[in-house]
Order: C-alpha cells, then structure tokens, then sequence
C-alpha cells in the first residue's frame, strides 16, 4: 500500500466504503462504474467505461488487495474502493518458461492447477487464486503436457468458497444492509 494511502487512512479513519463501482475483467482488465451502469445490472453483464490511463491502473494495483471477508478492494485514499469480479482476484499470465504473474504484475508461484466445466484454467498460487488468461491457454496446455501442472476438475461455482473469495462485495453488502457509497 502507497505511503500516501497510509497517510490519508490516518487522517480520515471513517470514510464510508464504496461498492459496484469498480470492476476486474477475466482478462485483468479495470472497468469504472457509474451509476447509470450500475443501474443496468451487475457486473460483468454491466462492464462501465474501460480504464486506459496507466498511471491510475498502476495506482489501483499497487493498493489492491482483500479483506477479512475475502472481498477485494482498492484502497483509493481513506475509501475502500469494493471491486466486482468477473471471475476472481487475479487473472495470471503466463510467460515463456512458465513463469507467471498476476493482473498487477507481482510474480506468483504456482501451488494447483485446476479447470471447470467450462474448460476455464486456474491457479492457486502463493499469492492468491485466479483465472489464467484465455491468450496463455497454449503455455498451459505446455506445462500440462510436460507434467509441471496437472490440473484438477472443479465446478466453478465452488471456487469462490474454496479459495475464500466474494465476486460481487456489492451484491453481498445489499443482503446484509451494508451501506453502499
């Protein structure tokens, strides 16, 4: 988290959370959403205005993490910025040599393999869980022929209570009364 970040929680320690207004594609991709997307429907079926600027998706990377619910948000300042997730926390990449990295660039090492009904790749890490990218299919479909991985069925509606993540904070904040920012 930015020393900045540290600063300004301490300043202003009760800021109201925010939900539904931010959102991660299975392909790592940063969506803002406004209220009149909001007011579409969920995300992912809802997307909201894709993020370019590269200075504030390394801003929002660098202060992304979980909490104790296993929700993920960035912390934009004293806010908790709530994050809806297509898929999970981290999509992965895949490089040459199998080495991998997370949406945000922080390297991972791989602990599982897993694939759902859909064919879908993931990976437990020891970093987190996530979604391997659909363009590093090939690399994967290398390390599994070569034994470095061996993936495990799973149904993908299990992932998220498996592996301790919540896709939708905002969905789970309404049904407890959560306030939404």
């Amino acid at each position: 988290m930015d020393d900045i970040v540290r600063q300004a929680i301490a300043k202003w320690p009760h800021v109201p959370d925010c939900y539904g207004w931010l959102g991660l594609d299975a392909r790592g991709r940063w969506y803002m959403r406004d209220d009149r997307v909001q007011a579409a429907g969920p995300f992912p079926q809802a997307r909201g205005a894709l993020l370019e600027h590269a200075a504030l998706i390394a801003f929002i990377t660098r202060n992304y993490e979980a909490d104790a619910r296993g929700c993920w948000f960035f912390q934009n300042g004293p806010q908790r910025v709530y994050v809806e997730l297509e898929a999970a926390p981290f999509v992965w990449r895949v490089a040459e040599g199998f080495a991998v990295s997370a949406h945000t660039g922080a390297p991972a090492r791989v602990q599982c393999c897993l694939t759902d009904e859909a064919g879908r790749v993931y990976l437990q890490t020891d970093i987190g869980f996530g979604l391997v990218h659909t363009l590093d299919m090939a690399l994967v479909g290398d390390a599994v022929e070569q034994g470095l991985w061996l993936p495990q069925a799973v149904a993908a509606a299990e992932l998220p209570a498996r592996f301790g993540y919540v896709r939708s904070p905002w969905a789970q904040a309404a049904s407890t009364g959560a306030g939404q920012a």
